[in-house]
């Protein structure tokens, strides 16, 4: 298999070339998009819908509770439809936990902890939610000190125990808005699915939105142990085809748009699936591009530009106040067709400033 088809095969995946209805069937075939960025998580979904989604348009998915946040994965926070979070982390929580634990532990967070916090906190929520700094509020009113990490801690610990979920999107004036309530997991997601095979699922799932992938890559994505990767691609292998050796993609795949084109120049978010969600991003981006997108030593993985698959550049924007509306600033790594990378580029001013 070549490169070029390799790339082409993910674009289609990915819904880069493959557009979905809308951004809630975008963030059903991915499962779960990288929120950190909460603009770019929702970008994200944005980018793989068709016609002129906004981020309004996102925001309405998280009011209706279409759409949660929460640390699913990794121990960190991705955009998930309500009704998969919680099979999830039936597979993620207890890796995050335990990888948490040494941390929590410094911290003083214990089961005690968490206990207190949650019977606290359950009638404030009981009015549609909290912001972070309320709940820290709320939290230091018990004498707990949330500073230092120790609230983030908390408030992650009970995401993942599933009592906490971060749902509508708390409006910023004169800004786009970057911050969502948390509110109460049991009364906010009204619907579940519950795969018979949770495991094999999460498998599938990460096929169906990243082939052609492999069990390192699923590994990576999820982070599960390889040895439990494994295992997943067992439960999951009558569901997925092998693309080529080792590499598997959805058995059904999804139909490309019309007119799209592999060498469409795209402007994908920070942390974006396309890049990161690989053991192996070669493919993606040469060294030199991959030493300027990341991640770097924070952790940041930068926005991109990605012509015939691959990154040729990088693109910034401010989401300050009074500046959202200014137009975002690209960045070349090699030649590229200028009226291409600002048509890329004002397709995200159109969502974000809308």
């Amino acid at each position: 298999m070549t490169t070029s088809t390799l790339l082409s095969e993910r674009l289609r995946s990915h819904r880069l070339t493959a557009s979905t209805r809308t951004v809630v069937d975008a963030a059903r075939h991915m499962l779960a998009v990288p929120a950190q960025d909460f603009v770019a998580g929702r970008w994200a979904l944005g980018i793989r819908s068709t016609g002129s989604p906004t981020l309004s348009t996102v925001d309405r998915a998280f009011a209706t509770g279409a759409l949660v946040r929460s640390w699913t994965m990794r121990g960190t926070l991705h955009i998930i439809p309500a009704a998969d979070l919680r099979w999830v982390l039936s597979v993620t929580a207890d890796r995050q936990r335990r990888q948490a634990a040494g941390r929590q532990r410094q911290l003083g967070v214990d089961d005690e902890m968490l206990g207190r916090v949650a019977r606290s906190i359950a009638p404030r929520l009981a009015d549609g939610g909290r912001t972070r700094a309320q709940l820290f509020d709320d939290i230091a009113a018990l004498g707990i000190d949330p500073s230092g990490q120790r609230g983030v801690h908390i408030l992650g610990a009970l995401c993942l125990d599933g009592i906490l979920v971060q749902g509508p999107v708390v409006p910023r004036a004169g800004a786009v808005s970057r911050e969502q309530l948390f509110v109460a997991a049991a009364n906010h997601i009204t619907e579940d699915v519950t795969p018979e095979d949770p495991l094999g699922e999460l498998f599938v799932r990460y096929i169906d939105g990243h082939g052609p992938a492999g069990v390192a890559d699923f590994a990576w994505w999820s982070g599960l142990a390889l040895g439990v990767a494994r295992q997943a691609l067992e439960r999951a292998r009558h569901r997925i085809a092998e693309f080529d050796d080792d590499l598997f993609v959805s058995a059904a795949r999804p139909r490309r748009s019309p007119g799209a084109s592999d060498e469409r120049m795209l402007a994908l978010p920070m942390f974006d699936e396309y890049y990161i969600s690989y053991a192996d991003r070669s493919p993606v981006a040469d060294a030199e591009a991959r030493a300027s997108i990341g991640p770097g030593r924070n952790g940041m993985v930068r926005a991109s530009l990605v012509s015939a698959g691959r990154i040729v550049g990088a693109w910034t924007h401010s989401a300050a106040v009074h500046r959202h509306e200014d137009a975002p600033v690209g960045e070349l790594f090699e030649v590229a067709d200028d009226d291409r990378v600002a048509q890329a580029l004002r397709r995200y001013g159109d969502f974000v400033s809308a």
